[in-house]
């Protein structure tokens, strides 16, 4: 145990130091004037945080994953497709009120819309969207048609709520749809997948196991969009302003918060998975003690990520945002992209997502074309939702294209790369992208546009966050097209070749 909690450390340093490198050079070329104190802060931070994300991923492997393969693979070989979709459902939407990410998003609007019928829509959103999944893998029903059909049904409701007036709703819609697929959410869900396609899907069929944390993106949005219908107040951004200056003193506290956020929907989902095992899956007892022990670590790791994200990278976000307000646009543009490159690789979600793709494909998809395609479409997303901060437009502007863009590839990808394409685009989009960079737009718009705009300019770099890397991880698709083409064409000629050297002798 000990060499395994050593090995996921350093795959976490790997993904972290960059972060915190990158912002310790933005100090020292003083395009953000940290103090001492906040360097300190934020170097003891990020080493609680490495640890809490080793923690974390080796819980995954341990419970989070097995959990959702167990469901999958149990409920899927009894044959009883009614109790699989009701269980499903109500894995669904308490797995989604447990991300730590859609709290940090939530406790930012509380002022202005109820907080708990925000939860519950977006609970509701994934589950019926999980139940839907599962419906698509058992009847083997097509990604894309799904894909198609449910973002036109978004769309359309995109349009009346533009027509109602209600266009504050819009941003924080699409950023709900990116923040309930994070760091609880995704290994459950992917095993569940895998477990399911495993029973009703053919082993070629490897695109089976995907699609799911794709299709869980789209409840939430819609979701939201028929509660902003109901919404009569105004939007307003709660900047939570912290007054606590002993940094020691609030890291505890927010600790505590974490041990609170994290535990008790972990403990609903235990709870829930217990019942299940009872009645269903009947599993032996080294078994749940396996998952006992992976729910621990999971529970450890992800208080002391997000504790840590809260104290230092979340104001430090903040802060980074408001300097880079104040300088070049050009300058201003570069940074964003390599700020959202480098984030990305220190998301949770996406390290388990990688591992399951490998897994899964054998090693058809590779792990360097994937983190690349996701650095670039993160960093990309980023750049541009400054760009659109600057210049003051909807966030319709950019997602209206990049979705016909997207949904056009899936016509001229390989199947398996459309549905991890967006299963990448909601996993890229986790704590740390609401903790960090949401801030740091936050924090930008403040100063560039006034705190009135912040719902119409700020809110949206998530789901920007969740569309980019759809295509860039396409593109990954159309040019593995290319290369498999030219691989055979100098097969052929190697063939023809040798057979044009080839000695025949009569006898």
């Amino acid at each position: 145990m000990f060499k395994k909690i050593l090995i996921k450390i350093k795959e976490s340093s790997f993904s972290i130091l960059p972060v915190y490198l990158l912002i310790l050079f933005f100090s020292l070329v003083k395009l953000v004037d940290l103090s001492l104190s906040e360097v300190i802060l934020l170097t003891i931070s990020t080493i609680i945080m490495i640890v809490g994300m080793a923690f974390f991923s080796l819980g995954a492997d341990l419970a989070m994953s097995p959990m959702g393969k167990e469901i999958g693979t149990g409920l899927t070989k009894q044959g009883k497709l009614l109790v699989l979709l009701i269980v499903v459902f109500i894995f669904g939407m308490l797995i989604t009120i447990a991300e730590p990410a859609l709290s940090v998003m939530a406790k930012q609007v509380q002022d202005s819309i109820n907080t708990t019928a925000l939860l519950i829509s977006i609970g509701v959103g994934t589950g019926l969207f999980l139940l839907f999944s599962v419906i698509k893998t058992v009847f083997r029903i097509s990604l894309r048609s799904m894909l198609f059909y449910f973002y036109m049904v978004l769309f359309a409701l995109c349009i009346i709520v533009v027509l109602t007036g209600n266009e504050k709703i819009i941003a924080l819609a699409f950023d709900s749809g990116g923040v309930t697929t994070g760091a609880i959410t995704v290994p459950f869900i992917m095993a569940l997948g895998a477990g399911m396609s495993s029973i009703v899907s053919k082993k070629s069929d490897k695109d089976a196991s995907f699609g799911f944390i794709g299709m869980c993106s789209i409840g939430p949005i819609i979701a939201v969009f028929l509660l902003g219908m109901f919404q009569n107040k105004d939007l307003t951004y709660n900047s939570n302003t912290v007054t606590e200056t002993n940094y020691f003193i609030l890291y505890l506290k927010n600790l505590l918060t974490s041990f609170k956020d994290v535990g008790i929907p972990l403990l609903l989902i235990i709870i829930f998975f217990l019942i299940s095992d009872l009645i269903w899956l009947k599993l032996k007892k080294n078994r749940i003690y396996q998952f006992a022990i992976g729910i621990l670590f999971a529970f450890f790791g992800l208080s002391l990520f997000l504790s840590s994200a809260t104290t230092a990278f979340m104001p430090i976000g903040t802060k980074i945002g408001a300097s880079l307000a104040l300088k070049s646009k050009y300058i201003v543009v570069i940074v964003a992209f390599l700020i959202g490159a480098l984030t990305v690789l220190a998301e949770p979600a996406i390290h388990v997502l990688i591992k399951q793709i490998e897994d899964i494909t054998g090693g058809l998809v590779k792990k360097n074309s994937m983190l690349i395609a996701l650095s670039v479409g993160v960093g990309t997303s980023i750049a541009l939702s400054i760009i659109r901060i600057m210049f003051n437009f909807s966030i319709l502007y950019y997602l209206i294209p990049i979705y016909i863009i997207a949904l056009g590839l899936t016509f001229f990808v390989p199947k398996i790369y459309v549905a991890i394409a967006f299963d990448s685009g909601g996993v890229a989009s986790g704590a740390l992208t609401s903790s960090f960079i949401m801030p740091l737009a936050i924090g930008f718009g403040m100063v560039y546009s006034g705190a009135d705009s912040i719902f119409l300019t700020a809110f949206g770099v998530v789901a920007m966050v969740a569309s980019t890397p759809i295509i860039t991880i396409e593109i990954v698709g159309l040019f593995s097209i290319v290369k498999d083409k030219i691989r055979i064409k100098k097969a052929v000629k190697e063939i023809i070749r040798a057979g044009d050297e080839e000695i025949i002798e009569f006898m």
